[in-house]
């Protein structure tokens, strides 16, 4: 399969944001305060679920932006 080199990068630009976008969440969640994320020091449910949804975006990202970076290689060297 070929893919096109705007979607190329398009799929490359989308891992680099999703592991800027969900590393950012994950130390946010950590550093929570509010009382949502730990409770007396404990891990809420609210923790295990937010953190559950960042580890799988974060895989889904970064197989998203391999696709694109590899698809981008694929492009430079027909050039």
């Amino acid at each position: 399969m070929k893919l096109s080199r705007p979607v190329s990068w398009f799929l490359l630009a989308f891992g680099v944001w999703s592991w800027i976008i969900w590393i950012t969440f994950v130390k946010n969640l950590i550093k929570d305060s509010s009382g949502l994320a730990f409770e007396d020091g404990d891990p809420t449910a609210y923790f295990w679920v937010h953190l559950l949804l960042a580890v799988v975006s974060f895989v889904l990202g970064t197989a998203v932006g391999v696709i694109g970076l590899r698809s981008v290689r694929a492009l430079r060297r027909r050039s």
